[in-house]
C-alpha cells in the first residue's frame, strides 16, 4: 500500500519552469516504478513521464520529450518532475501515481495514484 501527495503546481507564464514533487508513504516505495501522469479539462488522462524503481531508466511522452524530467530520491520516498520551457497545453492537473503492472503508458497500469496538483501556464 503506498500513500502519494502531490504538490509545488501553481501559476506560471509560458517559457518559464516549474518543479512538482510526490511525496509517498507506505511500503516499499523504492521497488515501485513511478509515472506522471496530467489531466486537462475535458480531456483524458495522459502519460507524461516515468521512471524505473532504480532511476536507471526513464520514460516520457512526445509532448515533453527534452523539456520534462523525471527523477526520484528513494532516500526522501520522492518523486519529481522538472518541467522547463512550460507551453501553454502543459496546463492540467498533473498526478504521480505507482506502477503496479500493465502498460507504462497508461493509466490502468497504475494502482496508486495522489489527489493532482494543478499546473497552468499562461501565454
Amino acid at each position: 500500500q503506498v500513500q502519494l501527495v502531490e504538490s509545488g503546481g501553481g501559476l506560471v507564464q509560458a517559457g518559464g519552469s516549474l518543479r512538482l514533487s510526490c511525496a509517498a508513504s507506505g511500503r516499499t516505495f523504492s521497488s515501485y516504478n513511478m509515472g506522471w501522469f496530467r489531466q486537462a479539462p475535458g480531456k483524458e488522462r495522459e502519460f507524461v513521464a516515468a521512471i524505473s524503481w532504480s532511476g536507471d531508466s526513464t520514460y516520457y511522452a512526445d509532448s515533453v520529450q527534452g523539456r520534462f524530467t523525471i527523477s526520484r530520491d528513494n532516500a526522501k520516498n520522492t518523486v519529481y518532475l522538472h518541467m522547463n520551457s512550460l507551453k501553454p497545453e502543459d496546463t492540467a492537473v498533473y498526478f504521480c501515481a505507482a506502477r503496479t503492472g500493465g502498460s507504462l503508458y497508461y493509466t490502468l497500469g497504475y494502482g496508486y495514484w495522489g489527489q493532482g496538483t494543478q499546473v497552468t501556464v499562461s501565454s
